[in-house]
């Protein structure tokens, strides 16, 4: 089940009109259960995603209360666009200590959004209000990167066999098909997964002119899962055919050193530059310059990245995960290979110009049709119908006896 509209689709409701349909029958108070919010230091896609239909519900006139983790220098209460975000606990102890609260405090909220990533909150359990659950990717390989062994065994094992029974009958939203798919072999039932694709922020658009030099730029937080270390070693494949080629690498993170010592490794100062984390100017003006975008991610949940870059006139050479099979349409706004062939495939790539401007072309093409607002409606949506079903159970009258 995807959000893409059939052509001749009638027109859907609006986010105020499902706001207001909420409203109607006493469903005002909506909380959102996340690990981490936009403003902390590690935010990335998902927190951006949560962010921005967050502030779409509040303006529609819902009550929304972010509940996630305590951020170094934040407060632990703050107001951002419209709604309420509240910071206690650690990357840990905020998943007990959140259920505790919303249990407390359960007649001050109406309905529940659950945002899961990785750790599940196991709203089904604890809470009988109508809710649904966000679930950006599945981890899978992804463990083995983030934990050590022992821990990393039992994150596998939470996520892919001991909790998914508990969901299986609620209704679960990924931003992807393909995510959806990896629901479903974990045993998910077909009509309780639904893809609603992610949005691409208007801030994203063509304009300026391309750098003199092949440059491909890629951004995204500095962690072992997004592999940046590898990338480096696949532009030195690519630099070999492409002598002028410049990678500009975005973001900050946990990898800085390991890049920086794989940087004099290879000698590549004077065409790697490590650009740390960039305002939102000039990343759209990098994006706008950079003749490719690229990611030698493990694993992904979208790969905004990608889509911002597109939105831009700037197609992606990727590996090929799920993530990034849905924010890139191999062979046409894009191309996705494994690992060990993002080097040539860069170098293929920049090489063929005919063949690079139909990519771009095709990217900028798709991009235009990914929105926040419909990405936003499309959450409230599926929401929106658990709480109708809810209140017309309750209008129901009983059968006579």
């Amino acid at each position: 089940m995807s959000n893409e509209a059939a052509p001749g689709a009638t027109t859907e409701p609006s986010i105020e009109q499902l706001a207001a349909e909420m409203i109607a029958v006493g469903c005002r108070r909506v909380h959102v259960l996340a690990w981490r919010d936009l403003d902390d230091h590690d935010a990335g896609g998902s927190e951006v995603h949560a962010d921005h239909f967050m502030r779409r519900w509040a303006a529609a006139g819902l009550e929304i209360t972010h509940r996630t983790s305590f951020a170094q220098g934040l407060p632990t209460h703050a107001d951002r666009n419209g709604y309420h975000v509240v910071r206690k606990g650690s990357r840990y102890s905020v998943f007990p200590r959140g259920v505790a609260r919303e249990l407390w405090s359960r007649h001050e909220y109406d309905a529940l959004v659950e945002i899961w990533n990785g750790v599940p909150w196991l709203s089904p359990v604890w809470c009988h209000k109508p809710r649904i659950t966000f679930l950006h990717h599945v981890h899978g390989p992804m463990w083995n990167q983030l934990l050590p062994r022992p821990l990393a065994f039992m994150g596998r094992a939470v996520e892919a066999r001991l909790a998914p029974p508990f969901y299986r009958r609620t209704l679960t939203l990924t931003p992807s098909d393909a995510t959806r798919d990896e629901l479903l072999h974990l045993g998910f039932k077909p009509s309780r997964v639904v893809a609603v694709n992610n949005g691409v922020d208007d801030v994203f658009h063509p304009g300026g002119e391309r750098a003199s030099l092949p440059t491909v730029v890629s951004v995204g937080r500095l962690a072992p899962v997004k592999r940046q270390d590898h990338l480096i070693d696949e532009a030195v494949v690519a630099k070999r055919r492409v002598p002028g080629l410049q990678l500009v690498i975005v973001g900050e993170g946990p990898l800085k050193p390991v890049l920086e010592q794989r940087i004099d490794e290879h000698g590549a100062h004077d065409w790697i530059t490590l650009a740390g984390k960039l305002s939102h100017e000039d990343l759209l003006q990098l994006y706008q310059r950079s003749w490719l975008v690229t990611s030698a991610s493990l694993a992904e949940g979208w790969g905004l990245t990608l889509t911002e870059a597109a939105a831009c006139g700037t197609p992606a050479v990727a590996t090929d995960v799920n993530g990034h099979r849905s924010s890139v349409v191999d062979g046409a706004t894009g191309v996705l290979v494994p690992l060990e062939r993002l080097g040539d495939t860069i170098a293929d790539v920049l090489l063929d110009d005919p063949r690079r401007l139909a990519l771009a072309d095709a990217a900028l093409t798709r991009a235009r049709t990914l929105t926040w607002e419909a990405s936003a409606r499309g959450v409230l949506a599926a929401l929106h119908g658990q709480v109708m079903a809810r209140a017309a159970g309750r209008r129901r009258p009983t059968a006579d006896a």
